[in-house]
């Protein structure tokens, strides 16, 4: 069965995202700055990088590489051409994290910004056992209409095949997950949207915190 991601226009996602009574993108823009600027790492992961939103805050003179990973081709296809100024770092591959988590490269961030909604708390843990990253940086949506979770705009059908594969997700079964891999939470972090949703950012640091 095909993912339904696999068949949402890039451009209906991110004219939805962007809109001012949604305002995901140009939140998660600002959130995604922080990600990438907080750690001391060369090396960074984006799990579901789609159109490439806050890759712009890439410093080459810090990142050696970032990994960019979704299982639209097409979305890959427009970031290579977005950030081609960056093509000595950024690297896109197409892998579906449900049943190719095997393949990923080992990252010393990872960078998971409203993914695992998509994909659960079992492959998740798969996906961040196999990349062995230090530092986990998520964004998760918090809801207060679980049957609502896609905010109203005129391109709210193009979402309709998402209900197939969304998991309601809750911060204590995330960092319980993590933690069973070793992870302590280091960061809490909420984001209110303006149609009363809020985007929670929760990191993670392997080992002991002040280890």
């Amino acid at each position: 069965m095909a993912n339904p991601w696999e068949k949402i226009k890039l451009d209906d996602y991110e004219k939805h995202m962007s809109l001012d009574s949604v305002k995901q993108l140009q939140i998660l823009n600002s959130i995604m700055k922080r990600q990438f600027d907080e750690y001391p790492v060369d090396n960074a992961m984006v799990l579901g990088v789609a159109g490439g939103n806050g890759l712009e805050h890439i410093s080459k003179a810090k990142y050696r590489k970032v990994f960019g990973i979704d299982i639209n081709k097409e979305y890959l296809d427009t970031v290579l051409d977005r950030y081609s100024y960056i093509s000595d770092v950024l690297e896109c591959l197409k892998i579906d994290l449900i049943n190719e988590y095997e393949r990923l490269p080992i990252s010393q961030l990872v960078i998971a910004n409203l993914l695992i909604e998509y994909i659960g708390y079992d492959s998740f843990e798969k996906v961040i056992d196999q990349v062995k990253a230090k530092y986990v940086s998520c964004v998760i949506q918090i809801n207060t209409n679980e049957e609502k979770w896609v905010s109203d705009s005129p391109y709210i059908h193009a979402f309709d095949g998402l209900n197939k594969v969304h998991c309601h997700m809750e911060e204590v079964t995330l960092s319980d997950t993590m933690e069973k891999l070793g992870y302590q939470k280091t960061l809490k972090e909420l984001e209110p949207l303006p149609d009363g949703k809020a985007l929670l950012r929760l990191d993670y640091r392997y080992g002991e915190v002040n280890g």
